[in-house]
């Protein structure tokens, strides 16, 4: 059985200006990299011992990762930046303000615009993570990613309710909050939500 920590990046400046983000990218904020110092000391506190490192190609989850390896002493070790981990591909609704979100769920909705469907976007993740975690020596992994793909993998486990309970307020998977997970070779469980910053 392996490990696998799944986390969502710091806060950006389009986080702050509500704007919607997903194949396109925006920096860190200084409260961005706050959080990402917050989070890698939390798994340095808990003694977590990474053997691999991977982070979507974006530039806000790749310094969200070089922060937390910084912290965990481990800065300048390899990584690997992977398309497979990027944000859903929300077409032409990229980088427009977030007041023009359909309902929930988003399902299908971004397609015509040439952005990516729902269960698209699982597939393409949880094929990327099987992919990784099914590499040798992979006993411990972290990866930084995205808030919506990250919430996809934690659905397409269908276990959401033993982190996430369907309670008012839902738990939620704020910035640089971090999903555990066991792998067992063929899917995911969820042991944990971490919430460094909450």
């Amino acid at each position: 059985m392996a490990t696998l920590y799944m986390m969502r990046h710091g806060q950006t400046l389009f986080n702050v200006l509500k704007r919607k983000q997903g194949w396109c990218d925006s920096p860190l904020t200084e409260l961005g990299i706050e959080q990402a110092h917050r989070a890698g000391a939390l798994l340095h506190e808990r003694g977590v011992t990474f053997d691999h490192f991977y982070t979507s190609t974006s530039e806000r989850a790749v310094d969200t990762l070089e922060v937390v390896m910084g912290e965990l002493g481990v800065a300048g070790a390899p990584y690997e930046r992977v398309k497979g981990l990027k944000e859903w591909n929300f077409g032409a609704f990229e980088a427009i303000t977030e007041d023009v979100n359909p309902p929930l769920p988003y399902g299908d909705y971004y397609k015509p615009f040439g952005g990516e469907g729902e269960m698209e976007l699982r597939e393409r993740l949880m094929t990327t993570i099987a992919e990784l975690m099914n590499r040798p020596g992979h006993d411990c992994v972290l990866m930084a990613s995205h808030g919506a793909a990250v919430a996809q993998v934690l659905r397409a486990t269908g276990e959401e309710e033993l982190i996430r309970p369907n309670v008012t307020p839902r738990p939620r998977i704020g910035n640089c909050g971090i999903i555990v997970y066991d792998w067992n070779g063929e899917r995911l469980h969820p042991l944990e939500l971490i919430n460094p910053n909450a």
